[in-house]
């Protein structure tokens, strides 16, 4: 087991905390990439942003979950996105960090290749996936269309408890 070292995790410069009310959340997404591809999670199941962190490897878990990590005293389970969706693993960048997101009162971090920006996308720009339609990835919810750009939506509901 590694050592954790509390100053490398408690920086103010490695947290970006999502702080908007419930009411001005609606419809909005962060975008994140995983190589050239953009996807989006609802902001309201964001909790912060952090910098990669040291992740410590946890015997005879499934391969896309690259261990548990220390956030602040917390135990947090790391999914690495892009091993999840059968991507090519690649080496983590400055730009690579991890998307604490919680779900049904489950807190997962998803290590992604780089975030992009909060967005807003309407319910009439997203359309839905069918269930596996034309080979699209089982955890895309559907498609939405903002500023003339293409976002997959992530289901976090399938992707956490799903298609283990």
């Amino acid at each position: 087991m590694e050592d954790w070292e509390l100053d490398d995790i408690n920086s103010e410069h490695d947290v970006e905390t999502i702080e908007e009310s419930d009411n001005t959340q609606e419809n909005k997404f962060l975008t994140f990439y995983l190589g050239n591809e953009a996807y989006g999670i609802e902001i309201q199941k964001v909790i912060e942003i952090v910098e990669i962190q040291k992740i410590t490897r946890v015997p005879e878990t499934l391969p896309f979950i690259k261990g548990v990590m220390n956030l602040r005293g917390n135990v947090i389970p790391v999914m690495d996105l892009r091993l999840r969706f059968n991507m090519a693993e690649t080496a983590y960048t400055d730009r690579t960090c991890v998307i604490i997101v919680s779900e049904l009162e489950t807190t997962v971090g998803l290590i992604i290749d780089s975030v992009s920006e909060v967005m807003e996308i309407l319910n009439k720009n997203i359309d839905p996936i069918l269930e596996r339609q034309n080979g699209m990835n089982q955890f895309v919810k559907g498609i939405g269309k903002a500023n003339n750009q293409i976002k997959m939506l992530i289901d976090l509901n399938k992707l956490l408890f799903e298609g283990t």
